[in-house]
């Protein structure tokens, strides 16, 4: 009887063991995290990353997986808060044992991610943490971290020189969101690339995130003298200070980078107030290459709406991470963070790009032009 119950005890721990691990490993299944901000204040961002996610992943199992295997995604909501994305960061690792994850969407959350992913040996890529310093900085570069998206110095470089040589403006106002990286490395490169590029900045004014009215902002530099207006920040606040401006009749561009990309910000500003309204992106849908276009077709038949940056991102973050794992020696952590590092002329639908020595695509940037709130123009910025 005793030796009966020991035999029951054990196999309980065993059980109990194997649960707390995410379960048995299925051989014929590959994991992968998904850690987004599905909820919160950037859940825009998050919900969309995932959409193109999920197809991408849809598309790679029909087409038979990778060598064999379905590609499974443990998907996780990280609230759009840093602590949170890290604690998830750590439960994919050491519990799902995931071979990769993919995630969060902002810089600052994804930056909280990286030692976790050191810790365990596990790469984790984003297809949008724009800051400068997320996969390299002082002290070199971040081994297991990887990113599809260009820079916040390339974006506000490619922001001043669209300004300056596109739109022949030379005296600009900058109204910075001071509370986020994303802001302030935005802010940052392109007041510097302005006015190395002999452009003044009349200028600087300063908001936090969650702010509403901006109209002491804007009445304070409403009688300056200024041609263009850069806002380095989200559509939360984008949104109501671009319909607020309007609404002074202040009627200059207004320029911003890829955190403009959101339908809210429409709903924020009003269509009207989105006129003479440029900003960097990944994507376009104006795009004609037959790879942008499959990628609009099959994202329509399966959401029934129109794709956004965010959508084809998490599709090529997906399709990235993928090549990666099929690439790999191994399915392990190490040997999938090798195969991304060494990743050439990947073709996505965000621009085809090589992995540099920082763990950076080299691809191309595009500034979007709304009329009316409808996308009305791009054009292609090289690196």
């Amino acid at each position: 009887m005793k030796k009966t119950l020991s035999i029951i005890l054990l196999v309980a721990l065993a059980m109990t063991l194997l649960a707390g691990c995410g379960g048995s490993v299925n051989a014929n299944e590959i994991k992968i995290g998904i850690n987004y901000e599905l909820s919160g204040d950037v859940a825009t961002y998050g919900q969309s990353s995932v959409e193109g996610i999920e197809l991408a992943i849809e598309q790679i199992n029909a087409a038979g997986g990778i060598g064999g295997k379905k590609l499974v995604a443990v998907k996780c909501d990280n609230k759009s808060d840093p602590a949170e994305a890290t604690t998830l960061t750590t439960k994919l690792t050491t519990q799902d044992k995931v071979v990769a994850v993919l995630g969060p969407a902002t810089s600052g959350s994804f930056k909280a991610t990286i030692p976790v992913s050191l810790q365990n040996k596990v790469p984790v890529a984003s297809g949008s943490a724009t800051a400068d310093d997320v996969t390299v900085d002082a002290s070199g570069v971040k081994e297991y971290a990887f990113r599809i998206c260009f820079s916040d110095s390339y974006q506000g470089t490619a922001m001043a020189n669209y300004a300056l040589n596109n739109l022949s403006k030379t005296k600009a106002i900058v109204i910075m969101d001071s509370s986020s990286d994303y802001g302030k490395g935005l802010a940052k490169n392109f007041i510097e690339t302005f006015e190395a590029g002999g452009g003044s900045i009349v200028a600087q004014e300063a908001y936090v995130a969650k702010d509403t009215d901006f109209n002491a902002i804007l009445t304070s530099i409403k009688s300056d003298d200024f041609d263009v207006i850069f806002i380095p920040g989200y559509y939360n606040e984008a949104g109501l200070i671009i319909k607020q401006a309007r609404a002074q009749g202040i009627n200059v561009p207004i320029l911003g980078a890829d955190g403009f990309d959101s339908p809210t910000l429409v709903e924020l500003a009003g269509a009207d107030a989105l006129n003479n309204v440029y900003f960097s992106n990944h994507y376009s849908s104006l795009d004609q290459d037959p790879l942008v276009q499959e990628f609009i077709k099959d994202f329509k038949a399966k959401y029934n709406k129109e794709p956004d940056a965010f959508n084809a991102l998490g599709y090529d973050l997906a399709k990235f991470v993928a090549d990666g794992i099929a690439r790999a020696e191994k399915l392990d952590g190490v040997s999938v963070k090798n195969a991304l590092a060494a990743t050439t002329d990947f073709a996505g639908v965000t621009g085809s790009f090589s992995v540099d020595e920082n763990h950076n695509p080299v691809k191309q940037a595009v500034v979007i032009g709304l009329e009316n709130g409808v996308q009305a123009s791009s054009e292609k910025v090289a690196q």
